[in-house]
């Protein structure tokens, strides 16, 4: 057996890449880590809920529609401590850098990750590089980690029945981007990445309610987070096909692609579980930052398994986790 592009990609296939590489008894399972498999691992430290965690990013093209790969780089880390419940401190970065790559095109990604780091009030404090040769990388990968503070530790696996399913805004946004740029699709800018810094929207949500779980929909997009946090839970989630945001350029974009906009990317959006009685709180509280205008209650948690699509014509079908994400190299 040999490794493949659909082991990345966040779905099934992936997860049994990550039974091997998971395969740690050194790891802190006396808090929230490695084995928990969530967003990021918990370190009490001195009375404190330390949050840490890291991502790579090798995306293609490294400048997309809204964005480009230093965005998605400090943005996808901050996100994960946010997801969590941590407030982003520091981060790192490691960039390895193919020789012959454009000074200007490095300029313009440093200045990205700069700009992100400034909305969530988060600081690089350290890093390295390396160069290969000309031929060995396909321009440019980056690594950044992340620690982060959190008063209250959010898991993606605290759903309960009676919760009400939130997402904070349109879905399929950065997948359809990037894949209809490269196809060469002109769409005369109508659909652009959603990559965004997210701490200060779950910042909001956080001081208006409790928030059972909560997720950044990423490899493997929406179907892949409710899903994963479904299973973990032990719980069955029913979503309304009707409530769920999401822009008609994209859903036009996707169907030109055949893909399924709910199993795509997104990057800077949350997935969140709420205690009916907090749901209409935490959701106006969204939807007063720029992040979460279009955000929305989209369905229940009730007792059982499964994730279930309750359709606009009155039918029913399961949203199943997706082998792999169809528009690979997205983050």
């Amino acid at each position: 057996m040999k490794v493949s592009l659909m082991h990345g990609a966040g779905g099934e296939v992936m997860g049994e890449l990550l039974k091997i590489l998971t395969k740690i008894e050194n790891n802190n399972a006396g808090g929230i880590g490695l084995e928990a498999l969530d967003d990021g691992a918990v370190i009490p430290f001195n009375g404190e809920n330390l949050v840490f965690t890291t991502d790579s990013h090798v995306v293609r093209p490294i400048f997309f529609p809204g964005g480009d790969i230093g965005r998605i780089a400090v943005s996808g880390t901050i996100n994960d401590l946010a997801m969590m419940g941590g407030r982003p401190i520091a981060l790192s970065c490691g960039m390895i850098i193919e020789e012959g790559f454009d000074i200007s095109d490095l300029a313009r990604i440093v200045k990205s990750m700069d700009e992100a780091l400034g909305e969530a009030g988060a600081k690089l404090v350290t890093g390295d590089t390396k160069v290969m040769e000309k031929g060995a990388l396909d321009g440019i990968a980056i690594n950044t980690a992340g620690i982060g503070i959190a008063k209250t530790i959010i898991r993606d696996n605290g759903l309960r029945p009676g919760d009400a399913i939130l997402v904070s805004g349109t879905l399929g946004d950065h997948g359809i981007a990037i894949m209809a740029h490269r196809e060469g699709f002109d769409l005369g800018g109508q659909i652009l990445s959603d990559v965004a810094p997210l701490w200060g929207l779950m910042e909001r949500a956080l001081s208006a309610g409790t928030i059972h779980a909560a997720k950044d929909p990423t490899r493997g997009g929406f179907a892949s987070a409710i899903n994963e946090m479904a299973r973990k839970s032990g719980v069955c989630v029913r979503i309304r096909e009707e409530q769920v945001p999401m822009k008609k350029s994209v859903r036009s974009a996707a169907g030109m692609l055949g893909i399924d906009p709910l199993e795509v990317a997104n990057e800077g959006k949350v997935v969140m579980g709420v205690p009916e009685s907090d749901a209409e709180a935490v959701l106006e509280a969204l939807r007063t930052h720029k992040y979460g205008m279009n955000a929305a209650i989209i369905g229940r948690v009730t007792a059982g398994s499964h994730v279930i699509m309750e359709t606009a014509i009155g039918g029913e079908r399961f949203i199943e986790p997706p082998m792999g994400d169809p528009v690979p190299r997205v983050c």
